[in-house]
């Protein structure tokens, strides 16, 4: 049977997916891979560690699928996105993967912005202020503090660069991916080499612009070997999780809403309408060559529950299991005896950008329970995705209603409950959610291979599963304990700033 090989390249691992030419998900297979923090903001991946974990699910998922390697006719890329590795003249990496979660640049953040009339005109003029887990600061950061490496870089790429020259021997910048760096032009479709040169990049430094569903190449001999294929099958460039992810939700018409919950979270908004980001809401090149996304984008949502998992459960990293930690919430009362947690354990991006800013429990006393902080936890990631939600509606007019839901998360019942409680958002969530960013690559390879016509015709092959309708009877509650969530960030950023900033012996 043909079908497409699809490779969600994630944070905490990567997923082998086998999709057939109607969308079927045939097997699945997943490599976990560590994330290291050497330093405090620092957070960094080992690129070779992505394609050793692709090689070691190409022939599980191919057992799983019961498909030969010949069946397979084209390979497509989901990736983890905001992340660069310096790799020199034969894209070999010079250093790890500066992660997404990465906020070692605020100072050249602050450079940045300074340069440009301050935080409050430069978010006035570009939309929203950057911090230091954006590229550009990165980049920046790189030429300040890591000269040679700068210097010997013969590129930078991301994680999809990186994993489509492994694959074909050609270094692209897939069009989705580079709208996350701040230097392409969501017009054009081209580098701003001017802007490149004011920040003091060299734009000699960023590979050739590719949209996502390109034949980018075909498979080497040599990534046939490793990965156990056949040489010359068609590879496509894919996209952006994000980007990858609205496609495998069926979110691909103007104004469709999609909410991942995975390791990170993030509302997604299609449109065709040119808009401007604000408050830590950017605007991101989408799949379809033709439209935007409006993406909102809370940086731990998953990896909060994952904390929990471990530390309140005593579960062991790389198995954690949630079935005890949705039995005590859903046999908790709603709100958590008003115990209310930020779930900003590594920075946050929207609706505050702000990469000092950290998790807390804000009202524990000491009758409280490990069931209500787990039920807490929950609640807290839903408040932070209401209040995403909320800016969007306000500042843009979208409010999509129901939300398509993709990721781990969209598994946990009780969590869908509670996200539409507190949201008053029904959720409808795909079949095979974890698998929707693959699915959604292999989606735009079957765009490329002519399978069809268009990105938008791909939406009569994704399945909704399961709907979430909100319920009424909490809405108060959730009302009250929302808006004191609100008001903690503006109670706490002080003292954030003072314990987390690389200077904070500097501040007052």
């Amino acid at each position: 049977m043909d079908c497409v090989l699809a490779y969600d390249v994630g944070t905490s691992g990567t997923k082998a997916v086998l999709v057939t030419m109607d969308g079927r998900v045939l097997g699945r297979a997943f490599e976990a891979y560590p994330t290291y923090y050497p330093k405090p903001l620092w957070a960094e991946q080992d690129p070779d560690d992505w394609w050793r974990a692709m090689a070691a699910t190409t022939g599980r998922v191919l057992n799983m699928g019961g498909a030969r390697p010949g069946e397979v006719q084209g390979i497509s890329f989901s990736t983890q996105m905001v992340n660069v590795i310096p790799v020199d003249s034969g894209a070999r990496p010079l250093t790890r993967c500066i992660s997404w979660l990465d906020g070692r640049a605020g100072e050249e953040a602050r450079h940045i912005m300074r340069r440009l009339g301050g935080p409050a005109i430069f978010a006035a003029v570009v939309g929203t202020a950057i911090t230091g887990k954006d590229l550009v600061a990165k980049y920046l950061w790189l030429k300040r503090n890591d000269a040679d490496t700068y210097a010997r870089a013969s590129a930078f790429v991301d994680a999809s660069g990186f994993i489509i020259h492994k694959a074909t021997g050609r270094l692209v910048y897939e069009w989705g991916a580079a709208s996350v760096t701040g230097l392409f032009n969501l017009k054009t479709k081209v580098w701003d080499t001017g802007l490149m040169r004011f920040l003091g990049c060299a734009p000699s430094k960023f590979p050739d612009l590719v949209p996502s569903c390109e034949r980018v190449g075909r498979l080497t001999a040599e990534a046939a070997a490793d990965l156990g294929l056949i040489q010359g099958i068609p590879v496509f460039a894919g996209s952006g999780d994000a980007q990858a992810g609205a496609v495998g939700a069926g979110a691909v018409t103007d104004g469709a809403g999609h909410l991942n919950l995975g390791t990170s979270g993030f509302v997604n908004i299609i449109t065709s309408r040119r808009v401007t980001g604000k408050k830590g809401i950017a605007t991101l090149q989408s799949a379809d060559p033709s439209r935007l996304i409006l993406i909102s984008e809370t940086e731990t949502c998953g990896a909060c529950l994952k904390w929990a998992a471990q530390q309140l459960y005593g579960h062991t990293p790389g198995n954690e299991e949630y079935g005890q930690l949705d039995a005590d919430v859903a046999a908790t009362a709603p709100g958590a005896g008003k115990l209310i947690f930020t779930p900003w354990m590594y920075g946050e991006r929207s609706p505050i950008a702000d990469e000092c800013v950290r998790a807390s429990f804000i009202n524990l006393g000491s009758d409280h329970t490990r069931a209500q902080m787990t039920r807490s936890i929950y609640e807290g990631v839903a408040y932070n995705l209401r209040w995403m939600l909320e800016t969007v509606s306000d500042l843009y007019g979208f409010r999509p209603d129901p939300l398509w839901v993709t990721g781990g998360g969209a598994r946990g019942r009780p969590w869908l409950q509670i996200i539409a409680d507190v949201t008053g958002r029904s959720l409808e969530s795909v079949a095979n959610p974890q698998e929707a960013s693959a699915v959604g690559a292999a989606l735009i390879a079957m765009v490329g291979l002519g399978v069809y016509p268009s990105l938008e015709a791909t939406k009569a092959a994704v399945k909704s599963e399961t709907l979430v309708t909100p319920s009424g009877a909490w809405r108060p509650l959730y009302d009250q304990l929302f808006s004191a969530f609100c008001s903690i960030y503006g109670s706490l950023r002080r003292l954030h700033h003072s314990l987390n900033r690389p200077d904070a012996e500097s501040l007052g």
